[in-house]
């Protein structure tokens, strides 16, 4: 007799979904899912290998429940007088928000966020048994300050989620947009800056408004600018009592010695580690500079990827660009495709490609 998951006895409201489905390819150019595409430098994987090789002689015994030491690193490494009792860390960003959703989400909780937008947002949301509401955009991707609270007013939802820079687009967050948010609600304002290292340098971050606000939460990764996106590491900066009350809702010792021992040990590599991210911006702003001149349409971007619209036929030209090895992401935006900014070689087998079939089509 057969049997399928509609045959278990599954919540009713995960009946139907579909999981997180970037697609998963061996390709010699992969620059769909956002990652940094540079390998770790040679002196700071071998660092981070004998951090492990130390932690490794007591990987008998349950790691430091309050991962103080990586807490310490990075509060150091935030600034803007962040401290590690503002720090929480979690196996990547999105447990980070899948413990902020446990806590302050849930049946009868409602979460707003501004679609196109990370798309775990509300995979995550419903997951936890919380309600997803669409807010709208302003034109270009934005959110204005008045558009926010307008949908606050609309939706009064008890965590409202920004992304800034925003993926998938690459919107600016306007910091304003988060303050008036912050004043039109009494519950928690969520700001994923995943891709904050990318920004303009010197540009302000939503880390400059914590002080005096305990209901703001700016969370973080290191998969990005850190290439780290193996290592599973993302944390958020707000005030202590967030922290305490992730603490209600964690599983224990969720952080294994050997993750915390491995990005402690990246993080004292800090500028070196960082210095990928100005070779990713300058690929990052040629492929704009060059998608323009092909005749597409290009996005704005503080990120490390581009999202490009005058895409005829999107799943053709992802499906060619497949077959010269090089893979994007198909999005389901209408005339768009979004890439990621590679190395130099990748970037440029991605645009020679890109280029062939624009002169075939």
């Amino acid at each position: 007799m057969s049997f399928s998951l509609d045959d278990l006895p599954l919540r009713d409201d995960l009946r139907g979904l579909t999981p997180y489905g970037a697609p998963q390819k061996k390709v010699p150019v992969a620059l769909n899912v956002n990652e940094n595409t540079h390998p770790v430098p040679a002196d700071v994987a071998r660092d981070i290998v004998a951090s492990i090789a130390e932690a490794l002689h007591e990987v008998n015994r349950y790691p430091d429940r309050e991962f103080t030491a990586l807490r310490e690193a990075l509060a150091a490494y935030l600034g803007h007088g962040v401290t590690p009792e503002q720090i929480w860390a979690a196996n990547g960003s999105n447990e980070v928000i899948q413990q902020l959703l446990q806590a302050f989400g849930g049946p009868g909780r409602s979460v707003l966020g501004f679609p196109p937008t990370y798309s775990m947002h509300s995979i995550i949301t419903v997951g936890t048994g919380s309600t997803w509401v669409e807010g709208r955009r302003d034109e270009g991707f934005g959110i204005s300050p008045e558009t926010a609270v307008a949908e606050i007013e609309r939706v009064r939802p008890d965590i409202v989620f920004f992304c800034g820079p925003n993926n998938p687009t690459g919107t600016p967050l306007d910091l304003a947009t988060v303050e008036a948010a912050y004043d039109a609600t009494d519950g928690i304002v969520f700001v994923d800056e995943a891709y904050a290292e990318f920004m303009p340098p010197g540009q302000p971050t939503a880390l400059t408004l914590l002080e005096g606000r305990p209901r703001l939460v700016v969370s973080r990764t290191m998969s990005k600018a850190f290439a780290f996106a193996g290592a599973r590491v993302g944390y958020l900066a707000a005030h202590p009592a967030v922290a305490d009350a992730l603490r209600l809702v964690r599983l224990p010792y969720h952080l294994s010695s050997l993750t915390q021992a491995a990005a402690v040990a990246a993080l004292r590599h800090a500028d070196e580690m960082l210095a990928m991210v100005d070779d990713i911006r300058g690929q990052r702003d040629r492929i704009v500079r060059e998608l323009a001149a092909m005749g597409y349409e290009p996005w704005p971007t503080w990120s490390n990827f581009v999202l490009f619209g005058g895409v005829g036929d999107p799943s053709d030209v992802f499906e060619r660009l497949l077959e010269r090895g090089i893979i994007v992401r198909d999005l389901g935006i209408p005339g768009h495709l979004r890439v990621s900014a590679g190395t130099e070689a990748e970037t440029t087998a991605f645009l020679d490609a890109l280029r062939d079939i624009r002169l075939s089509s």
